[in-house]
C-alpha cells in the first residue's frame, strides 16, 4: 500500500533554518556528552526548537517560520542567548564548526532514543561516525512538482554553497587535508550525497515508497540528501553546508539560498529553459569544494570552464542583484555579507591557520571560542 504524500503549499519563499552546535568542555575544549544535562533546563517556550541529535555531544536549534533572513538572525540570536546561558552553567561552550578538531568520534555516546538506537543498529559505525555538524536551510515553494524541479536546478549551486561554508578540516585530531571532512562522512550514509535526478513529484513519491517497502529505509526521515523536498513543511531543504563559524555567516548563506530558490521558482513560472549539464559535473565540483573550499576551481556545468569559487560567488550575487531578487526578499544587506564571505578566509582556512601556527588542535578550539559567534569573523 503506497503512502500518499501531500505537499503543503507555500505562497511565499519563507525561511526555516536549523543549526547544529557542539557542546565542548570549557576547561578541556573537548566534546562532552552533556545534552541530557541541558535539555531539562530549556524553557518551555523553546520546546521543540532546541533539540537533541544522534550524539549526546551536540544540540540542534531551529527557527520559527521566518519571512526574511533578518528575521532568521533575530530568531537565532534570541535562542542562542538562552542556550548559551544554560550551557555555561554546566561548564560548557557552544562551538561552531562542521567537525571537532580533536575529539574522537568513537568516544561519543548515542542519545537515548528509540529512533537513534534503531539507526545505530541498522547502520553500525556509519551512524556512530556522525559526529558532524551542519546548517540546513528550508525555503517555501508552492508545489511538489516545483520542489522537485528546484532540487534538480539547485544541484549546480550546491558545491558553491559547500565551498562558502567549508568549516571541517579536522577529524579525530588530524588535519585531513580537506576543507569539508564533514561532507565525506555524510556521504557514507546509504541515502546521502547528491540526490538522483527526478522528473516530478510522482516519481519522488514512488521512490520513497519503494525504499520503505523494500526495507531500505524505515521512514522518510532517513533520506539525507544534500538537498531534498520536505512535504510537511512545503519546502526545499538545502543540507549540503558545513556549520559556519558565526551567526552572520549563517544568516548570509540562508539569504543566498532563499534568493536562489526564489529565482529558480520564478524562472520555472516563466517557462525558462535550462539546458542540462552532465550530472557528474556537479559531483566533480562538490569534490573540489570539499577538497579546496573557496580556493577551489569550480567547473561551469554548461561551458566546462574552470572558474575560481570566489569569482563564481561574485557572479552569482551580481546575477541575483540584476534580477532584483535580494531587493524583493529584503535581504540586500545579507547578500552584501555573502560578497564579504567570498573575499575572507573560510572557517576551515582559519582553523588550519591556527593549527599551523600552534601545532595544537586544542588551540584551534580555544582561540575560536575567544570571539563571540554573534560577530562576524575578522578578515585577518
Amino acid at each position: 500500500m503506497h503512502e500518499r504524500l501531500e505537499f503543503v503549499r507555500n505562497t511565499w519563499p519563507s525561511l526555516g533554518v536549523e543549526i547544529e552546535l557542539q557542546l565542548v568542555d570549557e576547561g578541556t575544549f573537548a566534546l562532552r556528552n552533556a545534552i541530557n544535562d541541558i535539555l531539562p533546563e530549556i524553557p518551555a517556550a523553546l520546546s521543540g526548537r532546541v533539540k537533541p541529535e544522534i550524539m549526546q555531544s551536540y544540540l540542534e536549534i531551529n527557527t520559527e517560520i521566518c519571512q526574511t533572513a533578518a528575521e532568521v538572525g533575530e530568531d537565532l540570536a534570541g535562542k542562542l542567548r538562552v542556550v548559551e546561558e544554560i550551557v555555561g552553567r554546566h561548564g560548557l561552550r557552544l562551538f561552531w564548526a562542521g567537525t571537532h578538531p580533536f575529539s574522537r568520534w568513537y568516544e561519543q555516546r548515542v542519545t537515548p532514543d528509540e529512533r537513534y538506537y534503531g539507526l545505530v543498529d541498522l547502520l553500525q559505525d556509519t551512524a556512530r561516525r556522525l559526529v558532524t555538524f551542519g546548517l540546513h536551510v528550508h525555503v517555501g515553494v508552492d508545489s511538489g512538482d516545483k520542489a522537485i524541479m528546484i532540487c534538480d536546478r539547485m544541484l549546480r549551486h550546491l558545491p558553491t554553497l559547500l565551498a562558502l561554508s567549508a568549516n571541517s578540516p579536522f577529524w579525530s585530531g588530524r588535519n585531513t587535508g580537506l576543507h569539508s571532512q564533514r561532507s565525506k562522512v555524510m556521504e557514507d550514509l546509504p541515502t546521502a550525497g547528491m540526490p538522483p535526478v527526478m522528473r516530478n513529484w510522482s516519481e519522488y513519491v514512488w521512490l520513497l515508497n519503494h525504499l520503505v517497502e523494500t526495507n531500505f529505509i524505515r521512514s522518510l526521515r532517513e533520506i539525507w540528501w544534500d538537498i531534498r523536498p520536505h512535504h510537511n513543511f512545503g519546502t526545499v531543504e538545502v543540507r549540503v553546508c558545513d556549520m559556519p563559524p558565526d551567526l552572520p555567516s549563517v544568516v548570509a548563506i540562508a539569504a543566498l539560498v532563499q534568493c536562489l530558490v526564489r529565482d529558480l521558482s520564478r524562472q520555472i513560472d516563466e517557462g525558462t529553459y535550462l539546458p542540462d549539464g552532465h550530472p557528474f559535473m556537479n559531483r566533480q565540483n562538490k569534490w573540489r569544494a570539499c577538497r579546496y573550499g573557496m580556493a577551489a576551481e569550480l567547473v561551469d556545468p554548461f561551458t566546462a570552464e574552470p572558474r575560481p569559487a570566489r569569482r563564481v560567488v561574485r557572479e552569482l550575487v551580481e546575477t541575483l542583484l540584476r534580477r532584483g531578487v535580494p531587493e524583493e526578499l529584503g535581504c540586500l544587506r545579507e547578500i552584501e555579507t555573502v560578497l564579504d564571505l567570498a573575499e575572507q578566509p573560510t572557517g576551515s582556512e582559519r582553523q588550519v591557520a591556527i593549527f599551523e601556527q600552534t601545532g595544537d588542535p586544542v588551540a584551534v578550539v580555544r582561540q575560536l571560542l575567544e570571539r563571540r559567534p554573534f560577530e562576524p569573523a575578522s578578515a585577518s
